[in-house]
């Protein structure tokens, strides 16, 4: 929270300026939204980002898919060939609508055309009364017709009605029409199942890996890493991919289906206007990669900043409390806008790409139209008269607009692609990282300690020879050197010394969550590194300074020390600790909520739970780490109590700066 810190300078040099210079800042920021470099080369001086042993590789669109299974791939082939009959059928309905409204627009020319010869030719056959001496005919017609009087009946008489032949062909285009709409039904309903399954299976599939990836890393990456950071990735990041491989990725397909399938069956209607009308398809190819290239880049910087103002909010939330205290509450304000600020500048470049592309689609929409009709009426008017009909104008044109209009509804597809490609990242590098030796402890998700017979029979005699040892973020400082030490079976040993001096590392050290930088640890004349850590720790119990509770009931955290324990384990782990009569006392008892962190618990009430839980397993190693220096002098003489009776026929190293903590020690 120190106004020191890196972020909060820089936070503070970009709003340093006066009153006077705001102008010049406004213009320098929004000169910002479209300075890539600039940017780039600001956010990678900011400190705290997380170190990564492999680099980051682009994900294509196939790669997205990397984590399907045989069921996933079969139903995302079914997914594909229902949405086969879907475009099937939509591009039907628009063959069968142009078809139709060619054929009422052809009948009604002719009707009426003919109703015009019928009508002139039916004035001039009945002209009883008209002046003697006028007859007219065709070419007087005009001129000599005001003269005459003729009976309106006469006239309307002849017009023409529909034809059976019309209405037959009419209604045969209907049922199609309904037919190919009932299919257009049935295979959109079917693709969006089989896709949809498919793609919650894999993304389900990526959040389990993600997590057991992180799980499963060492102290060291821990501590040369701010983990925090991962809680984007495993939440917004995988919800990213899944809209990016849902029926967000099924869509461009379908539509890109679609316009082949037109263009296709524009061809075969009428090639001479259809190949016209297809320069335009080029121009929208290469305006759609450009688009694309833009969004990803910028999405992966987005995740980025996006990630790294998640990790400050989690921090304060988490801390919320200390933060008031000490009056920081603007100080990580500002370093959280801060962080957004840089988040704003992808976005608006982003955006401004999308929104680009969104209104040159629409464009190309209204040209469809113009280049269609306009063209259509030349080959109607200067060809031969078989060169084009209205019927096969309306089909091309519909055709070629309707997948336009399709493709320009694209753009949040697109983008939804993109931001998938570019959060696969992150998400893939670190489900990759899993496999390195050098950042897991991969035996601690391997082993199976369900088999009794796997975990070691330790009396507990433990020894450090010659054990040195510096923390992977300071190699630079020696925390111990050539520490000789040994505490006995069934014995207590305090370690006291000054803050600093190595005391909680050799406890680190010994739970081989480090591993020494020579020198070697040995339990029982046995190295530890010969028996499996998972099994080995469970020959162990800690209980820290600042016990962690889960969000659970007291009966599920004490049951964390030993998943498959008994409800009289727990009980019996409890009144050991001397909490059992506290919880009893409880509302709820053993299914009392203890809050996050076990905020609704007292200190001394968490510590005796902590402790419970380190006893329910029976373990033949005690190890506390000063577990009463935050306790008030009522709380430790109860912990303390309950610390005695644990400590009896185990090998015990307890590290405290309180006499009343080691006084009852066998060696200090």
């Amino acid at each position: 929270m120190s106004d020191k810190e890196p972020l909060l300078k820089q936070y503070n040099t970009l709003h340093s300026n006066n009153d006077s210079g705001n102008q010049n800042k406004s213009f320098s920021d929004w000169r910002q939204y479209f300075n890539q470099q600039k940017t780039d080369t600001r956010d990678k001086k900011s400190n705290g980002e997380i170190k990564h042993t492999t680099k980051d590789i682009p994900v294509s669109i196939f790669q997205l898919f990397r984590f399907a299974e045989r069921i996933d791939i079969l139903l995302l082939i079914l997914g594909l060939c229902f949405m086969l009959g879907h475009v099937v059928g939509a591009v039907s309905n628009v063959l069968l609508f142009g078809r139709i409204t060619g054929l009422f627009a052809t009948t009604s020319f002719a009707v009426d055309c003919d109703n015009q010869y019928q009508n002139l030719a039916s004035t001039i056959i009945n002209n009883t009364v008209c002046p003697f001496g006028i007859e007219l005919n065709p070419l007087n017609y005009d001129r000599l017709n005001k003269l005459c009087h003729y009976d309106n009946k006469i006239i309307s008489s002849t017009l023409a009605p529909l034809t059976p032949l019309f209405h037959e062909n009419v209604m045969h285009l209907v049922y199609c029409f309904f037919g190919f709409s009932i299919l257009t039904y049935v295979s959109a309903s079917l693709e969006y199942f089989c896709w949809t399954v498919a793609t919650k299976r894999q993304t389900s599939r990526m959040s389990a890996l993600l997590l057991r990836s992180l799980i499963q890393r060492n102290m060291t990456y821990l501590d040369t890493n701010q983990i925090t950071q991962y809680n984007t990735t495993l939440f917004t990041n995988i919800e990213k991919i899944k809209n990016g491989i849902g029926f967000e990725f099924l869509m461009p397909i379908a539509v890109s289906l679609h316009v082949i399938v037109s263009i296709i069956v524009s061809f075969i209607v009428n090639w001479q206007l259809s190949l016209i009308m297809s320069c335009i398809i080029p121009i929208i190819c290469g305006s759609s990669l450009m688009f694309a290239k833009v969004v990803t880049r910028e999405t992966k910087e987005q995740l980025r900043t996006y990630s790294k103002a998640g990790q400050i909010a989690q921090e304060v939330f988490s801390s919320l409390r200390t933060v008031l205290s000490f009056n920081g509450s603007q100080s990580q304000q500002k370093k959280y806008e801060k962080e957004l600020k840089l988040n704003e500048w992808h976005t608006v470049r982003k955006d401004a790409a999308f929104g680009v592309f969104t209104g040159w689609l629409f464009f190309m929409n209204f040209a469809v139209y113009s280049i269609g009709f306009t063209f259509g009426a030349i080959l109607m008017s200067y060809g031969n008269h078989r060169t084009v009909t209205i019927s096969e104008i309306l089909v091309v044109v519909s055709m070629f607009a309707q997948g336009l209009s399709l493709f320009n509804q694209m753009g949040p597809f697109f983008q939804s692609i993109s931001e998938a490609q570019g959060a696969a990242v992150s998400v893939f590098r670190l489900i990759a990282e899993a496999h390195d030796e050098n950042l897991n402890e991969r035996e601690i998700l391997e082993e199976n300690i369900s088999d009794e017979r796997s975990i070691p029979n330790i009396n507990g005699n433990i020894e450090f020879d010659n054990v040195s040892f510096s923390y992977p973020s300071r190699e630079n400082v020696t925390t111990l050197n050539n520490l000789k030490l040994i505490a006995r079976a069934n014995q207590t040993t305090a370690l006291v010394g000054s803050s600093g001096c190595g005391k909680s590392t050799c406890v680190s050290l010994l739970l081989r969550y480090y591993e020494p930088s020579s020198g070697r640890i040995m339990i029982d004349g046995q190295s530890i590194t010969d028996h499996k850590i998972k099994q080995f720790r469970q020959n162990i119990g800690v209980v820290s300074q600042e016990p962690i509770l889960f969000g659970l009931s007291i009966y599920e955290n004490i049951r964390f020390g030993k998943l498959n324990a008994t409800r009289a384990e727990i009980e019996h782990a409890a009144e050991q600790a001397n909490a059992h009569k506290f919880i009893m006392k409880l509302p709820n008892k053993y299914e009392t909520l203890v809050g996050e962190r076990g905020i609704q618990l007292s200190g001394g009430e968490k510590q005796r739970i902590a402790l419970a839980r380190a006893l329910v397993k029976q373990p033949n190693i005690l190890l506390l780490d000063e577990a009463t220096s935050a306790l008030d002098n009522v709380s430790e003489r109860i912990v303390q109590e309950a610390l005695d009776r644990a400590c009896k026929n185990r090998t015990t190293i307890v590290i405290a700066h309180r006499l009343t903590t080691i006084q009852n020690a066998d060696y200090i």
